[in-house]
């Protein structure tokens, strides 16, 4: 193992209707509802096994111990405590993830009659561009909204905050940031928000998203700014970073992380933007009262820093990104937040940022109360594959021995699940170094070996061969080995190249953003996969711009599919080059690091309907291509769309499909439950995209 690989450390909104519970809330009498600050300045020392172990400090944190604080693994929490079972309070469900919840009122004996009770839609349009205005397009509707009594919160693609009833979903409020006044974001995904987060002290509760470059402050009562956060209720993210950004490049999509007192927040970056000092992923925290900023973390080490030496050439003065676009999360208990950083910036050629390039696809946990460093792993050594972390670290309790052990459990694009004992960082099964390809992209210095995890097994398709290829028909595996042949075939880690290299998993994983739901009562992780190859093509770059400005860089836009000519001349649907399934469900026991199931979820309408297949027998299910992953209840069942136009329910116990709704459009988001104070449970979930987003809510037909 790399000594690199592993080191733990000492060292104007328009507030249309109060929400009712808010303004009883306020009624109510603070002395009842005032929280206490969580126990903390406990020290633990970690010794490991490793040549890499070193000691380490964490001055605020409430527990040294590895097990579970709590006897009860099912017992979760959010920034406020323990988390009442009917809410769905924090992006994950609970501070660590888990996206799971403790209702059974919808059960395997009832959901077959769930049915729709009531829709909520953005109404977001799109803005040309006049003398007044700057071209703007509402995407996809990603969002997984809050429930808190009986109000849910949440974010629209243009980065509006709605307060809605969640029993009848009749709107309270609207805040609208008019993120749009900047134009279109360049993070490659458009306008698309996945959610806010929460904070109270029992007397107020202030709803908090990062929108942009501004996180902002509402108050949950009314939707208005805070005026005592920030100025007027904002903070500039990008006002004391590691260097001065053009704003307009910076981006968030994930909701920020609440703990105890302060709100933490990661950022985005589009990948198509390479040039000196582009935006860095620094991540802040900021006091939830006052938004005075409390700490930074800096993953691009600078001179005198851990990691710097990872930056070679003086790397790190001028490359930024590193950054954590992906939602987070908190062990509240212990005071440790979790943070699964991305790439670095030049994202497919690393000749001017050569090293290793810590912390840059690496989880890393910090205390939360300080910033700084307990321990991290790097994933992936001078990534070169857009391997992000995508994923929220899953924070479970598992059974190793016999015995309870608090884990962090890290879903990856490569399709692994990597699992860390969650306070000393060491691995929970050994991970091992072995040799990659090399490059021959000139200037290209790829690291000889990468971590390889030994259980569990993976649980998408990695790497690319002849024997993947279509093969519904003869003409179908000609037509798609003649595309393939373009282009350099082999494992996983195959760098690259200017030929072009067919790369498995590609952009999107592997896991994507909705990672693993995780049922503390089993013990098992459920995470959907996409097995979609991507053809990773450099260029060398004669002509600098405004925002490419590198010696070789990626060819954006280029597809990899099967072209099929038309009779008629007109251009058919490209089909996958690859076998199906496209997209898989797999159900994995941490307890034991081994699957129990895994089973192709959703399917593609356009593949069936395709004219070079009418009259072939295909897979009774393909699988569907997407990021977004499930959820799991206390009564055994999974919620989930995969990405496609179905939400489903699953049988935790096997797979089977217990009941399915069409939308009849794509429902690219993480769905979610809850419970009103009258005892009734909802599922809700975000479909469509522009004009045509909807939020649905279904519960069972009486």
């Amino acid at each position: 193992m790399s000594a690199l690989s592993f080191r733990a450390q000492a060292p104007s909104g328009a507030a249309v209707e109060a929400c009712p519970e808010e303004r009883q809330r306020r009624r109510e009498s603070p002395s009842s509802r005032q929280r206490g600050p969580l126990p903390g300045g406990a020290r633990f020392l970690a010794t490991l096994g490793m040549t890499t172990a070193i000691a380490c400090a964490a001055p605020a944190v409430q527990s040294n111990s590895t097990s579970s604080p709590t006897a009860d693994p099912t017992v979760t929490y959010s920034a406020e405590g323990v988390r009442k079972p009917n809410e769905w309070p924090v992006y994950g469900g609970d501070a660590g993830g888990l996206k799971y919840s403790p209702l059974t009122s919808i059960d395997r004996s009832n959901v077959s009659r769930l049915d729709v009770a009531w829709t909520w839609k953005t109404g977001e349009q799109a803005i040309a561009t006049t003398d007044s205005t700057i071209a703007a397009r509402p995407g996809q509707f990603q969002v997984t909204p809050l429930a808190i009594g009986d109000t849910l919160f949440f974010s629209t693609p243009y980065n509006r905050v709605i307060a809605l009833d969640a029993t009848t979903g009749r709107q309270f409020w609207a805040y609208d940031p008019k993120a749009y006044g900047a134009g279109q974001p360049s993070n490659g995904t458009g306008f698309v928000h996945r959610g806010v987060a929460t904070w109270s002290d029992g007397k107020e509760r202030r709803i908090l998203i990062a929108s942009r470059w501004r996180l902002i402050a509402l108050d949950a009562a009314t939707g208005r700014p805070v005026p005592s956060f920030g100025t007027n209720g904002e903070v500039d993210l990008t006002a004391n970073i590691l260097w001065s950004v053009e704003k307009k490049h910076y981006t968030n999509t994930s909701p920020p992380v609440v703990y105890r007192d302060l709100v933490i927040v990661g950022n985005g970056v589009g990948d198509r933007l390479v040039y000196k000092r582009d935006p860095p992923g620094d991540v802040q925290a900021f006091d939830v009262r006052t938004g005075r900023r409390v700490w930074r973390f800096n993953p691009i080490p600078q001179p005198g820093e851990f990691g710097n030496e990872t930056w070679e050439d003086s790397s790190w003065a001028r490359m930024g990104h590193t950054n954590v676009w992906a939602p987070f999360t908190v062990d509240v208990a212990r005071g440790l937040v979790y943070l699964p950083f991305g790439t670095p910036s030049n994202d497919w050629y690393g000749g001017e940022r050569k090293g290793n390039n810590l912390f840059a696809e690496t989880i890393v946990c910090l205390d939360a109360n300080t910033g700084r460093r307990v321990w991290h792993y790097q994933i992936t050594r001078h990534g070169l594959w857009d391997y992000d972390l995508p994923a929220p670290p899953v924070l479970a309790t598992i059974k190793k021995d016999g015995r309870p052990l608090d884990v962090v459990a890290v879903v990856t694009k490569q399709g692994w699940v990597v699992v860390f004992d969650r306070v000393t960082g060491a691995p929970v099964w050994p991970i091992e170094d072995r040799p990659v390809p090399a490059s021959d992209v000139p200037g290209e210095r790829v690291s000889p070996t990468q971590p390889f995890p030994t259980k569990p097994a993976p649980f998408a398709k990695q790497g690319f061969s002849e024997a993947d290829v279509i093969d519904f028909t003869p003409e179908l595996r000609r037509l798609a080995l003649e595309e393939l042949r373009r282009y350099r075939l082999g494992p996983m880690y195959m760098p690259p190249s200017l030929q072009g290299t067919v790369v498995m998993p590609g952009v999107i994983g592997g896991g994507g953003w909705g990672g693993g739901a995780f049922d503390p009562a089993t013990g098992v992780l459920y995470v959907k996969a996409t097995n979609n190859p991507a053809v990773s093509k450099v260029y060398e770059v004669t002509s600098y711009s405004d925002t490419v400005q590198a010696r070789y860089a990626q060819e954006m836009g280029r597809t990899l599919g099967v072209r099929v000519p038309a009779s008629d001349g007109e251009r058919l649907p490209e089909l996958p080059v690859n076998k199906p399934p496209y997209g898989t469900l797999t159900a994995i026991d941490l307890n034991r690091g081994e699957h129990l199931w895994q089973i192709p979820l959703g399917d593609d309408p356009v593949m069936r309907s395709h004219p070079i297949l009418r009259g072939v027998t295909l897979p009774p299910v393909l699988g569907v291509r997407g990021a977004p992953g499930p959820i799991v209840t206390r009564s055994g069942l999974l919620f989930v769309t995969g990405g496609g136009q179905v939400l489903y329910a699953i049988d935790a116990r096997d797979g089977r499909t217990l009941w399915q709704h069409d939308f009849g459009r794509v429902a690219y988001s993480v769905p979610m439950t809850y419970a009103t104070r009258a005892g009734k449970q909802f599922v809700v979930v975000a479909t469509g995209a522009g004009a045509n987003a909807e939020l649905v809510a279904f519960t069972v037909r009486e």
